[in-house]
C-alpha cells in the first residue's frame, strides 16, 4: 500500500541480521517507498543505529531526500520524541525506571546516529521544502545531544546565524518547551530577539504557550519584553495573559520596569488587563492590579477593562475592578456605559449591583450616542429578568432617549415576554406609541411577522388603523412585505379600514398586487364587498386591477373582477387594464392603435372611452385625433415604480436603520 519492502520493514525495526540477510540475498538498499524513503531514512527516525551504520557502509546514499525534501540526518534530529529530563525523575516505581533507563539508551542510540551520519558526510546544512535543516528539528524535538553534535558541525556562530526559513531553532525549541535546547542555542545565535514571518520572538512564543523555564532562560539573556509582533503588535506580556500563564506573566514583570510594561497596549490598544479579564484569567487580573495596572485604560472602542469583563460575564474578574474602582459610567465611542452592556448580555444580578452604585452617585445620563437607555438593550436582547431590575426603579417606568421604544424593540425580535413586561408595568397606552418615523410597535410586529406579539398588541387595544409618516397602516406594511399570518390576523381583529390610503394614495389591495403578493391580496379581496374599493384608484389613478394584470395575477385578476372591477377604468397615461398587460409604453401604444383601428363607428357615433381620451389630450393642443406625433404615454411600470417610492426617492419600506 506504502511501497515498503522488507528491507524498509527490518531497518525500522532494529534487525540488523535480517538486513544483512536481505542485502546478502540482492535486496537493494536504495528502494524507496510511495513517499520517497529508503531504509536508511527508516532506521534513522528509529535511532536504529547498527542497521543505519550497515546501510551506510553498504553503499546507501547518505543525503537521499523523500518527496518532502528531508535527509536521514533530519529524521535522526527527530527521532527522539517522548523525552524524560532525569532531573525531574523521583518515586518512580521499578517498571516506570526501566522504562526511563529504555527512554536513555535510545537517546544515546539517536546522538550515535547523528554523529555517525555527520562523520559520513551527512549534509547538516541542507534544507527541506520547508526551509528547515537538521538543527531545526533537533531544536523543535529538544535533543540536546543531537543539537552539540549539529552545531558543532555547522557555521552557527554568534555571528553568523544559518537560517533559511523565518522560524529559527530558537523560535522552535521556546514553543515547545525545550528549555536545556534552548539554553544550548542561546550560545550559538547573537540575536535572542530573532523574530519570525509573523514578527514574533522566542519570548513571545514561550510566554505564549506557558513555558516558564524557556521565558526565564530568554530574560536572562537580555531578550526584550516590549517587542511588539507584526500582526496584532502584541508583547509578550499579552501572549503570557492570553491563556492565562501567571507564572510567566510574573517572571516578565519581577524582571523588568513594571511601571513601563503593565499598561503596554497592542493594536488596539489593549493593555494586558484587559485581555486578562476579558479571558477570565483571576490570577493574572489579580498580578496587574497588584503591579498598579490602569483600570480606567481604554481601547480604539473606547472600552475599559469593565466593559469587557462585562460582555464576557466573569464575576470574579469585574469585583477586583470596582474593587479598584473602575467607572461604572464611563462610555465608549458608542456611548454605552459598563451598565448598557450587562443589559445587553442579560447579567441581570450583576445590573441590579452597578445601577444601585450609579444611581447613588447622583444624576445618571443612562443614554447612548444613538439616545438608546438600558431598557432599550435589554427589550432588544429579551433580557427579560434585566427588564423587571430595571422596573423596580421609578424612574425607568416611562420611555426616554430614542423614539424607537423599548417595546418596539422587544416586538421586532420577537421577545413577547419582555413586551408584555413593559406594557403591565408602564401603561397600556404605551401600545401606540410612535417613532420618529410615526411607526407604533404595530408596525414593527407586522414588518417581522411577529404573530405572537401582533396579538398581543391587539389585545391592549392597539390601533390598527394608526398610520406611519408615509400613510402606512400596520396591514398595509403586512401586505407589502407578504406576511400572510399578520395580514389575516390584522384582517380578522379589530375592524380593519380598508379604503385608507398612504400619501401615494395606495389601499392594502394596491400594495398587495405591487410587492406582488397574491395570497395577501386574495384575503384582502374575501374582505371586500363594496366596489368603490375595488375601483379605488393611487396617485397615477391605476387601480388594482390595473396592477394585477400588469403583473399577470390570473386569480387575483378573476376575482377583481368578479367582484366588479372596472375594465376600462383609465390611469393617467389613458391605459385601460388590458393595455396595462403590455410590457413596456412603446408596446401598449402599439397596442392602442391597433384596437383603435379594429373599431368601426360612423361619424355621429358616441366616442369609446379609449378614443375619447386621445381626442380630449388632441384637443386640448388643438390639434385634430390621430397626427404624426408620437403618444405621450407612459406605462404601468413607471408609474408602479413611482408608487412603490416616497417623494424623497427612498424606498417605501419599513426602516431597519432603528436598530442596534
Amino acid at each position: 500500500m506504502f511501497g515498503r519492502t522488507c528491507l524498509h520493514a527490518a531497518a525500522a525495526g532494529g534487525n540488523v541480521d535480517c538486513v544483512q540477510l536481505l542485502q546478502d540475498s540482492g535486496a537493494d538498499c536504495s528502494i524507496k517507498d510511495k513517499c520517497g524513503r529508503a531504509p536508511l531514512h527508516y532506521a534513522a527516525v528509529n535511532c536504529q543505529f547498527k542497521c543505519v551504520e550497515r546501510l551506510i557502509n553498504s553503499g546507501a546514499k547518505i543525503n537521499e531526500t523523500d518527496e518532502w525534501g528531508r535527509t536521514a540526518l533530519h529524521y535522526a534530529a527527530a527521532s527522539d520524541i517522548d523525552r524524560k529530563g532525569q532531573n525531574v525523575l523521583s518515586n518512580i516505581s521499578e517498571s516506570e525506571e526501566e522504562s526511563v533507563k529504555a527512554e536513555i539508551r535510545k537517546q544515546r542510540e539517536a546522538a550515535e546516529c547523528i554523529e555517525f551520519l555527520l562523520q559520513n558526510k551527512a549534509d547538516p546544512l541542507l534544507f527541506d521544502n520547508a526551509g528547515y535543516n537538521a538543527v531545526h528539528y533537533a531544536a523543535a524535538y529538544g535533543h540536546r545531544k543531537c543539537l552539540e553534535y549539529l552545531l558543532e558541525r555547522t557555521r552557527i556562530c554568534r555571528n553568523e546565524p544559518i537560517v533559511s526559513t523565518a522560524k529559527s531553532p530558537l523560535h522552535l525549541a521556546a514553543y515547545n518547551g525545550h528549555y536545556q535546547a534552548l539554553e544550548l542555542l542561546l550560545q550559538s545565535f547573537a540575536d535572542v530577539d530573532i523574530r519570525d514571518e509573523k514578527g514574533r520572538t522566542p519570548l513571545d512564543l514561550a510566554a505564549f504557550k506557558g513555558h516558564t523555564e524557556c521565558v526565564e532562560s530568554l530574560i536572562n539573556q537580555g531578550a526584550s519584553v516590549l517587542v511588539k509582533d507584526l500582526v496584532t503588535e502584541r508583547t509578550p506580556l499579552h501572549a503570557a495573559v492570553i491563556n492565562g500563564h501567571t507564572s510567566c506573566l510574573r517572571l516578565l514583570l519581577e524582571m523588568t520596569d513594571t511601571t513601563e510594561v503593565v499598561d503596554v497596549v497592542d493594536s488596539k490598544k489593549q493593555t494586558p488587563l484587559m485581555l486578562a479579564v476579558a479571558y477570565g484569567h483571576i490570577d493574572a487580573v489579580s498580578l496587574l492590579l497588584e503591579k498598579e495596572a490602569s483600570v480606567d485604560a481604554a481601547d480604539v472602542y473606547g472600552c475599559t477593562a469593565l466593559h469587557r469583563g462585562i460582555m464576557t460575564g466573569h464575576e470574579e474578574c469585574i469585583q477586583m475592578l470596582l474593587d479598584q474602582e473602575a467607572s461604572l459610567l464611563w462610555k465608549d465611542c458608542r456611548g454605552r456605559t459598563p451598565l448598557h452592556f450587562a443589559a445587553a448580555r442579560g447579567h441581570a444580578t450583576l445590573l441590579s449591583e452597578l445601577l444601585q452604585m450609579a444611581l447613588s452617585e447622583g444624576d445618571c445620563n443612562f443614554r447612548d450616542n444613538e439616545g438608546y437607555t438600558l431598557l432599550h438593550w435589554s427589550a432588544y436582547n429579551g433580557n427579560e429578568n434585566c427588564l423587571e431590575v430595571l422596573l423596580e426603579q421609578k424612574s425607568f417606568r416611562n420611555f426616554q432617549g430614542n423614539l424607537f421604544s423599548p417595546l418596539h424593540c422587544a416586538v421586532m425580535n420577537n421577545h413577547e415576554n419582555c413586551a408584555s413586561l413593559l406594557i403591565g408595568s408602564i401603561d397600556a397606552s404605551i401600545v401606540n406609541c410612535k417613532d420618529r418615523k410615526g411607526r407604533t410597535p404595530l408596525h414593527a410586529a407586522a414588518s417581522a411577522n411577529h404573530v405572537d406579539c401582533l396579538e398581543l398588541l391587539l389585545s391592549y387595544n392597539a390601533n390598527v388603523n394608526i398610520v406611519d409618516n408615509r400613510g402606512k397602516s400596520p396591514l398595509m406594511i403586512a401586505v407589502e412585505k407578504g406576511h400572510l399570518e399578520s395580514t389575516d390576523i390584522l384582517l380578522n381583529g379589530q375592524k380593519v379600514d380598508l379604503a385608507a390610503k398612504d400619501k401615494l394614495l395606495n389601499t392594502a389591495l394596491h400594495w398587495s398586487c405591487i410587492a406582488g403578493h397574491k395570497d395577501c391580496a386574495m384575503l384582502i379581496l374575501d374582505k371586500i364587498e363594496d366596489k368603490y374599493l375595488i375601483n379605488a384608484t393611487n396617485k397615477a389613478l391605476q387601480t388594482p386591477l390595473h396592477i394585477a394584470a400588469r403583473i399577470g395575477y390570473k386569480s387575483v385578476v378573476e376575482k377583481l373582477i368578479s367582484k366588479g372591477a372596472s375594465v376600462l377604468a383609465l390611469d393617467e397615461e389613458g391605459h385601460t387594464p388590458a393595455l396595462a398587460c403590455a410590457p413596456n409604453k412603446d408596446v401598449a401604444d402599439c397596442l392602442a392603435l391597433i384596437l383603435a383601428s379594429m373599431m368601426s363607428f360612423p361619424p355621429s357615433s358616441t366616442m369609446t372611452s379609449f378614443n375619447f381620451v386621445y381626442f380630449k389630450k388632441d384637443s386640448l393642443n388643438k390639434s385634430h385625433l390621430y397626427d404624426d406625433s408620437t403618444v405621450n404615454c407612459s406605462y404601468i411600470s413607471e408609474t408602479q415604480n413611482r408608487n412603490m417610492t416616497t417623494e424623497d426617492g427612498s424606498n417605501d419600506r419599513l426602516s431597519d436603520s432603528e436598530t442596534f
